[in-house]
């Protein structure tokens, strides 16, 4: 059998086939592409205020101590987690904060609050045992939001003064409305944090103007122990929880106690 080799045909068919497989490539290209997940978006509660300036420890009048803050289990990641209903939320993914919500409203509060005092936070860190020192802790109840309505946040907070016995205990609930979309609730809440920060400013400068007797020392309850006349009784130290900030802001009733 005579074969016959016909160049021409078989070079036209390697650039068809080639010509197809450009094809079948690229539209592999674009079908990836679009089934690409978009870009996340994160978001933070810090201040855009412009920083006061630093103060050294020992020219402050007193100082304060911000430490975590506690948030429910449900909200506690970095997702936003938004309200569609009652009893129903979203877990948005590509939408986040750009650390834990309880890192977030810890990280605001502290700068809102040395802001508003003219002092600094010491969390974490060592001070001066002649300074006054106000712990304030936090613990989230609720934080809830709800796109195109409103941002709420819900706290028990307290201040203490540390080596004493006085402390207060307050509840916020701040509910601040938004517009649609994301940047709006973000804002909300913001907003619903300053709130909450105002009353706890007010909280720590009622706190340092009230008498604050020490706590009852080593040696002093030794003493009582071998016999020794006690101190006279302190009368417990009482102030009230500050008004809200705003007509969206409610607190509760204070409790101030002094050993």
């Amino acid at each position: 059998m005579t074969q016959t080799w016909l160049p021409g045909l078989f070079s036209s068919s390697s650039r068809s086939l080639r010509t197809v497989g450009g094809i079948v490539a690229c539209a592999g290209l674009v079908a990836l592409a679009g089934c690409s997940s978009p870009p996340s978006r994160f978001y933070t509660l810090g201040s855009d205020a412009t920083t006061a300036p630093a103060r050294s420890a020992m020219h402050a009048p007193f100082l304060i101590e911000v430490p975590p803050v506690d948030v429910p289990a449900q909200v506690a990641k970095t997702s936003f987690v938004v309200q569609t209903g009652a009893n129903q939320v979203d877990v948005l993914e590509q939408t986040r904060w750009a650390s834990l919500p309880g890192d977030e409203i810890r990280r605001a509060l502290s700068v809102d609050l040395t802001q508003r005092l003219g002092t600094i936070d010491v969390a974490g860190t060592a001070y001066p045992d002649g300074v006054p020192v106000y712990r304030v802790s936090v613990n989230v109840q609720r934080f809830e939001s709800w796109p195109g309505s409103h941002a709420l946040i819900d706290a028990v907070w307290s201040v203490r003064a540390v080596r004493t016995q006085a402390v207060m205990t307050c509840r916020s609930v701040v509910s601040e409305p938004v517009t649609g979309g994301y940047d709006a609730l973000v804002d909300g809440h913001r907003r619903a944090v300053r709130d909450m920060s105002a009353q706890i400013a007010t909280a720590v400068g009622a706190l340092a103007a009230a008498p604050q007797p020490r706590a009852a020392s080593a040696s002093t309850s030794a003493s009582a122990k071998k016999g020794a006349a006690a101190p006279a009784n302190v009368q417990p130290v009482t102030v009230p929880c500050p008004l809200p900030a705003s007509t969206g802001a409610s607190a509760d009733t204070a409790h101030g106690v002094s050993g």
